[in-house]
């Protein structure tokens, strides 16, 4: 293989025009005889035994041609993006100029990384959020508590809107049961909107052993099988139960933490939240920050740059819907959308996350960031601690340049953040001006 010629069309796109010489050539098509030679008959030879020459004479001597060009074209663009040391993005357009005894010249047209300008990284202004933790929020945080903490007792009254009813239901479609309308000893919430609109609501009034059929329609965007159909279900409520709530005190405390007072927990909580949320107005700063860096950029973007990172972002979300069970096909009908739609609806982010990466290292090559071994060593145990997890076992699923990248790409935004002016927000900015009588 050889360059022939790499020409830069624009700033986003490279034109390689490659050699491959005859003898490379020769040898692909050999390798393609081999692979293609059992799908030939040849009068006189059992499958895939007709010598080369023989088929070459029956079939032309091209008739191996295009196999090779696929077997020699993957190698020998690769070598040549090497060679040239292009950072390319995406898959190249490939078109064939000769192809022959005397060997096969390609032409690829590849999108590369575009060149970057940077614009403000250092001093830009931002809002950032004052920090403020009030005792509504402990309170807040001590109800949460006690509610996961609480505990289900048994009543001898009605169902009330709050309460859980322990039922035995089936549905019913025109008197025939329906696949999937029966269950026995099943805990509702009433009040949760966990079952068909209608239902939780006619349990209320009931009590334990009284039975009765409570009529429902299903909603027009349902399963296909009971959309929009009046439907019975007969339904038994078993048992009545109310959430019982502990009372926040000191016992409440020396139960759910390692305190021995409520005051102490208090001050844990306080403490915890106010680490929150600083965390999150770091976050968000930072957000801006960056967006407004990204925004600051100046670089010829290749679309195929941004059709790509809309083909992550749609495919992560395309695991995401798969892991709450729901089959992405039954998704789109619910929807109704396309995939399509679905990559049309990335593109925007894609766009904004592109130039944000472009951003990120434009920043780290200006600054010649990078991150040693003992930081990386020191990133994966703090991984292992976060996670529980052993170290050599953290190393099994992450690969050093991947935690490298991570570090150093932190680093960049941690600069333009300790550079930053960071003022306070629109919202805040008006309550003192308000106070001060400005």
């Amino acid at each position: 293989m050889s360059v022939k010629s790499c020409e830069k069309i624009d700033n986003s796109k490279v034109v390689l025009t490659i050699d491959v010489a005859a003898d490379e050539f020769e040898a692909a098509v050999n390798k393609a005889y081999f692979k293609l030679r059992g799908k030939m008959n040849v009068h006189g030879f059992r499958p895939g035994k007709a010598p080369r020459k023989i088929i070459e004479k029956m079939y032309g001597a091209e008739v191996f041609y295009e196999e090779a060009v696929n077997i020699v074209l993957p190698d020998a663009y690769e070598a040549a993006v090497k060679e040239q040391e292009l950072n390319v993005v995406g898959y190249p357009q490939v078109e064939l100029e000769t192809v022959g005894k005397e060997g096969v010249t390609f032409r690829c047209t590849v999108a590369v990384y575009p060149e970057v300008k940077l614009g403000q990284y250092k001093g830009v202004e931002a809002p950032r959020a004052e920090v403020k933790v009030m005792a509504a929020d402990v309170n807040a945080r001590l109800k949460e508590m006690a509610e996961r903490n609480s505990r289900l007792v048994s009543v001898e009254r009605a169902v009330k809107k709050g309460d859980t009813a322990n039922i035995d239901f089936e549905g019913f479609d025109n008197g025939v049961p329906f696949d999937g309308g029966k269950g026995d000893n099943f805990d509702l919430a009433i009040g949760s909107g966990s079952f068909v609109p209608g239902f939780e609501e006619q349990l209320i009034g009931m009590k334990a052993g009284e039975e009765k059929d409570i009529n429902i329609t299903f909603p027009e965007n349902y399963t296909p099988e009971l959309a929009g159909k009046p439907v019975v279900f007969h339904v038994k409520v078993n048992e009545v139960k109310t959430k019982e709530v502990p009372a926040v005190d000191d016992e409440f405390a020396k139960d759910v933490s390692e305190f021995d007072t409520l005051k102490e927990l208090k001050a844990d909580l306080k403490k915890k939240i106010t680490e929150e949320r600083k965390a999150a107005a770091q976050r968000a700063f930072e957000d801006v920050l960056m967006d407004k860096v990204a925004d600051g950029i100046e670089a010829d973007i290749p679309e195929d740059m941004i059709e790509l990172q809309a083909q992550r972002m749609a495919d992560n979300f395309k695991q995401q819907i798969a892991a709450q069970g729901i089959p992405f096909e039954q998704y789109l009908k619910m929807t109704g959308s396309t995939e399509a739609d679905l990559l049309a609806q990335a593109r925007e982010p894609a766009q904004r996350q592109v130039r944000m990466d472009l951003a990120v290292e434009a920043i780290i090559k200006a600054e010649g960031l990078d991150a040693t071994d003992k930081e990386i060593e020191a990133e994966i145990k703090k991984m292992a601690e976060q996670y529980g997890m052993d170290v050599e076992n953290v190393k099994k699923y992450l690969r050093p340049e991947d935690v490298k990248d991570q570090i150093v790409r932190e680093k960049a935004i941690r600069l333009v953040a300790d550079s930053a002016v960071a003022v306070a927000p629109a919202e805040e900015k008006k309550e003192s001006e308000e106070k001060t009588g400005e």
